[in-house]
């Protein structure tokens, strides 16, 4: 146990943060449990710094959403102390946890056995991809770590929120239909695009839904890695009446090859908009998926 004024276990205290008072407070923030696994967020693709940078802002705002989290970044395709390895930074919270245990029963306290998982490991994907998924499976097979794995971020409704500010970010569509402008480049048809296979078009597709009601314009969905099949789907919106086509990424951004967007936005002729990149909503569908892999009631979780 601990007291105001000190740990009496040799750990860290979280102290209580001041109540506001008033009718109109707001709500206190969730803070992580003492002693919470720590969340890895696995990144696929290529490492670079600018796939570290990502994950990095990701997880800032993931601990602000949850006071008190420990994050760590592990690399899907990672080798070195520069990109970590998925499976060696598991290996490593593992050691961790059982270096401060004895250190603290050295130093007299008593500790309970260890029990529940070292970490849970968050795929850093809006949607499924078989493959991404077994490898991310295999590191923490590969590992010596007790882990939950959480599942992928979407579809939410936070997601089709990110795409429409992508979308508007590029001119291609209204920030807000609420407000009486317009926006002369917006496309009256949108593409949603993702990689991974069936399964990942399908869960596109239903956040894609969500974008539709957002736009009030046809919404398809369409995947990037299937040769030709942007293209078609583009083909099947100008059939049906758009004219003014935009290819919405269903995508964080490490997860797909170099030029994937480019070349299908060429092929179907449209404009394209960002990746969802570090989009503010990530951090909290991020902490969202942790604390549902452990069953913790989580104030800060998105809506």
């Amino acid at each position: 146990m601990s007291s105001p004024t000190g740990p009496a276990n040799g750990l860290p205290v979280r102290m209580p943060r001041p109540r506001q008072t008033g009718r109109h407070r707001r709500p206190e923030p969730a803070v992580a449990p003492e002693g919470a696994p720590t969340l890895v967020l696995a990144v696929p693709g290529a490492p670079s710094a600018a796939s570290r940078g990502l994950a990095e802002e990701i997880i800032s705002m993931g601990r602000s959403e949850l006071p008190g989290l420990e994050a760590r970044i592990g690399f899907l395709e990672g080798d070195g102390a520069e990109f970590p390895a998925l499976s060696g930074v598991l290996s490593a919270v593992a050691a961790e946890r059982v270096a401060r245990a004895e250190l603290a029963r050295a130093a007299g306290h008593e500790v309970p056995e260890q029990s529940g998982p070292d970490a849970v490991v968050v795929p850093l994907l809006a949607g499924p991809d078989a493959d991404l998924l077994r490898r991310i499976r295999q590191a923490v097979m590969d590992s010596t770590a007790a882990v939950e794995l959480a599942e992928v971020l979407g579809p939410h409704p936070l997601l089709a929120e990110g795409l429409h500010v992508r979308l508007s970010e590029a001119g291609l569509a209204r920030a807000d239909r609420a407000r009486l402008f317009t926006v002369t480049t917006a496309a009256d048809g949108i593409i949603v695009a993702t990689t991974g296979g069936e399964e990942a078009v399908q869960v596109a597709g239903v956040t894609g839904m969500l974008l539709a009601a957002r736009l009030a314009v046809p919404v398809k969905a369409a995947a990037l890695d299937q040769e030709g099949a942007v293209a078609a789907v583009a083909e099947q919106l100008r059939s049906e009446g758009s004219t003014q086509l935009a290819l919405a990424p269903y995508l964080i951004g490490p997860e797909a090859a170099e030029g994937l967007l480019d070349t299908a936005a060429k092929e179907a002729d449209c404009a394209v908009s960002e990746v969802l990149g570090a989009y503010g909503a990530l951090g909290k569908l991020v902490v969202t998926q942790y604390a549902a892999a452990l069953g913790i009631p989580q104030g800060a979780t998105a809506r």
